[in-house]
């Protein structure tokens, strides 16, 4: 730790706990700067929780050109998969040339193309098949017969984030969530920022602030007295649908459209398909997105064009839509505006310095965060070097990354819990689940089931470790039980927490 602290003031004030925000905090304490990071919600409130939850090159931004950020994170994609095998794992696309406006030479050209500019190694390569003879065309219309298949990665987005904060503050960066910046000025060398926690108001200072607050970034610039005011955002809406599960197996399709607009089918929580995404433009707040009735209209006639089983508004179970910040490059079209990240730094001589973050996506994060650091660099020659390439995340440090083999070994030391159960705690929580189960020999020994599966010893791990407060939190950011449990878990939940966060008198 430098000595900041001494003189209270922090070396980096980053602002936004999504992926962007965490993953630089993380990145920032483990080369000994000292961090505080501020969430005006809970960590993942936002876009960073309303992907389409994949690691992944992007194949379509091949066809705008963007090949500098496919390389990019197509590497990404493989160093990540060894740093978190538990909430990261490799996922089968089918590509069906069926309403294709694109010829079958052009996409198996960009596959190929995507198969080796990133240095693929784990992921196997591009394969054609004929869907009406493979076992992948099952539940697919019959005129669905030419696919490529080719390979990308799943990820718990949310979990993503909370596990980098986790890592971040395991390193000695302070994370508090439910603090908002109301304000901030620069006095020369330091930023001096009022922050606000359950109305209450406190004035730190850092060296550096760090504007990582997605779509809220051009917000948190007209907060900042004296930052510069002439970069660009451009909000855009992606809308997801999950329905009753659509076809059998593990794999995913991308299913192409005449409008030339690519949409996702996705095995999701065992008995569902997600589907997404939709790009349009956004003026309204970002905390108030929602799917629109004409979203869920176009998501349902994609799917229903290419499987057996027609869609309609009534099967849908659960939607969710996100605000990407993406940088504001006067693109026409939503779905043209590039995924990109631009890192824009305002230093003055003699004044502290301000970085924002503009777009970027869930997968390169990690290369996000280290080119942040790297251009903050002159400020703070202590920093430590780069490191977190082939740094393990929370409960990712599993033998091999082989998560079939933890979690056999898991069921052989728990032989009295039930394997669902199991198999959902090391997905989730990795070599880490050990410090939920304990010296659990079963279920009962775990606590009080509150709804779906989750016990009071898994809740505990919650609020000590992850910094989850309210029913919210847990059921649809910390996991995904929301789908799951019955309607009275969230109440039990909130007064479980309540309980087990009241202060003695």
């Amino acid at each position: 730790m430098t000595t900041s602290q001494a003189t209270g003031a922090y070396d980096l004030l980053v602002v936004g706990g999504g992926i962007n925000g965490a993953g630089i905090a993380r990145d920032a304490a483990g080369r000994g700067l000292s961090v505080l990071l501020v969430e005006q919600e809970d960590l993942a409130s936002h876009t960073s929780a309303a992907s389409t939850k994949l690691i992944h090159g992007g194949l379509r931004y091949l066809e705008y050109g963007e090949f500098r950020l496919v390389r990019e994170a197509l590497i990404e994609r493989e160093r990540l998969l060894g740093m978190a095998p538990h909430i990261i794992w490799p996922l089968r696309f089918v590509l069906p040339q069926l309403h294709s406006p694109r010829p079958a030479w052009m996409v198996r050209l960009g596959l190929f193309l995507y198969d080796h500019i990133g240095g693929r190694k784990a992921l196997p390569a591009t394969q054609t098949v004929d869907l009406a003879r493979s076992p992948l065309g099952e539940g697919v219309k019959p005129a669905a017969r030419k696919a490529f298949v080719y390979s990308d990665c799943w990820v718990e987005d949310s979990r993503l984030v909370v596990l980098n904060a986790m890592d971040a503050a395991a390193r000695g960066a302070r994370i508090e969530t439910r603090t908002r910046l109301v304000s901030a000025r620069r006095s020369g060398p330091l930023w001096q920022a009022t922050i606000a926690h359950q109305g209450e108001e406190r004035v730190v200072e850092a060296r550096a602030l760090v504007n990582a607050a997605g779509p809220w970034v051009e917000d948190v610039l007209q907060r900042s007295a004296g930052a510069r005011q002439d970069r660009g955002v451009r909000l855009i809406k992606g809308s997801h649908i999950v329905v009753p599960r659509l076809y059998p197996g593990d794999h995913a399709f991308l299913l192409q459209n005449p409008d030339r607009r690519v949409v996702f089918a996705i095995p999701y929580e065992g008995v569902y398909t997600l589907v997404g995404t939709t790009d349009e433009a956004w003026t309204g707040p970002p905390a108030h997105a929602s799917i629109a009735e004409h979203e869920t209209a176009y998501l349902c006639e994609t799917v229903s064009a290419y499987f057996d089983r027609a869609v309609t508004p009534a099967d849908v179970v659960w939607s969710y839509a996100g605000i990407r910040p993406l940088y504001d490059d006067h693109a026409a079209n939503a779905s043209a505006v590039t995924r990109d990240y631009v890192l824009d730094l305002d230093a003055a001589e003699g004044q502290a310095p301000m970085l924002s973050v503009f777009g970027g996506k869930i997968t390169t994060f990690r290369k996000l965060a280290e080119h942040a650091m790297g251009r903050l660099a002159p400020f703070f020659p202590q920093a430590g070097p780069a490191w977190t390439g082939g740094a393990a995340l929370p409960g990712g440090d599993i033998p091999a990354a082989d998560f079939e083999a933890f979690l056999d070994r898991l069921t052989q030391d728990y032989p009295g819990l039930p394997l669902p159960l199991l198999r959902r705690l090391a997905r989730a929580y990795g070599t880490r689940a050990r410090l939920v189960l304990g010296e659990a020999r079963s279920s009962q020994d775990l606590g009080p089931d509150l709804g779906g599966g989750l016990h009071a010893a898994e809740l505990a791990y919650l609020v000590e470790h992850e910094w989850a407060r309210s029913a919210q939190d847990v059921l649809w950011r910390r996991s995904k039980l929301g789908l799951h449990a019955p309607a009275e878990a969230a109440p039990a939940i909130e007064a479980w927490i309540a309980a087990y966060t009241r202060v003695p008198a």
